[in-house]
């Protein structure tokens, strides 16, 4: 193509798009509708190729650890339509190393692949947030973005194409995070994350129990919890203590991640447990 026929293409698609909003960057022209859609926003990924071992409910469905997850889905979801919880609970864990944001990650993913309902993951790990790396994301802003600068949520939350997830970032490091989680800002953003669509769930991944406070100002705020104990990792008496730190919350269960083979699950692995 010659750069006389470049030039009058582009002309032909500035014309074309003049009437829609500049920030589109479709190159075709598209629908008012579509190219609302289209429009790029703040911290917008998309996953194409789930490549990390560890979300095996993306890149492995048939594997065994998918089919645990899914049966630990279907619990959660039967509880929420019981009225045992209102779609929304934290994933946390005892201390580091113990699973709880691959389970958060998988679980949220395995509920994302349904059809009648849309998953929010929060990544309220705000000390050592992992979520987005896990998916290969990056985000400049986040949920401390919006507690601090009072950004809207809708402005940061970052769309995959994995089913109907999305994604609430940790946003930039603060110095105080257990003064920003005990907030009021806090609390009406998790008030909001609850409310604002019906259909959807909402996972928080946190930080660990025993070495922070901020897990338990998150648990009173979103209600429920699920908790993930290690093999090797969770001794009985760390399990005993945070499980004292939990009595007055709604418990969901305690997902036990990478136990040994046992017999009873026909060769399987034993990726969860509840109560």
């Amino acid at each position: 193509m010659s750069r006389i026929e470049k030039a009058i293409e582009v002309a032909a698609r500035k014309r074309t798009l003049s009437n829609e909003d500049r920030s589109a960057t479709e190159p075709l022209p598209l629908s008012k509708a579509d190219a609302s859609k289209a429009r790029p926003k703040h911290g917008k990924g998309v996953v194409t190729n789930v490549t990390n071992p560890f979300l095996v409910t993306a890149n492995d469905q048939g594997a065994p650890a998918s089919e645990q997850y899914r049966k630990l889905k279907s619990v959660i979801v039967k509880l929420s339509q019981i009225g045992d919880f209102e779609k929304a609970l934290v994933v946390t864990s005892s201390v580091a190393n113990e699973g709880k944001t691959i389970t958060s990650l998988n679980l949220a993913i395995t509920m994302a692949q349904e059809f009648d309902h849309t998953v929010l993951l929060v990544e309220a790990d705000i000390r050592k947030p992992s979520a987005m790396k896990y998916l290969g994301l990056h985000a400049e802003r986040g949920l401390t973005d919006c507690v601090v600068d009072g950004l809207d949520i809708s402005d940061v939350i970052v769309k995959t194409d994995i089913g109907n997830l999305s994604i609430l970032p940790a946003g930039r490091e603060v110095d105080n995070p257990v003064e920003l989680f005990s907030s009021n800002r806090m609390n009406e953003i998790f008030d909001e994350i609850k409310s604002r669509y019906n259909d959807r769930y909402v996972i928080v991944d946190t930080t660990p129990l025993l070495p922070f406070a901020e897990p338990q100002y998150i648990a009173n705020a979103i209600g429920a919890v699920l908790l993930v104990v290690r093999e090797g990792v969770t001794t009985p008496e760390k399990l005993k203590k945070s499980l004292d730190l939990l009595k007055n919350n709604n418990l969901l269960g305690v997902v036990s991640n990478g136990v040994s083979r046992v017999s009873s699950m026909q060769g399987y692995y034993g990726y969860y447990g509840y109560r």
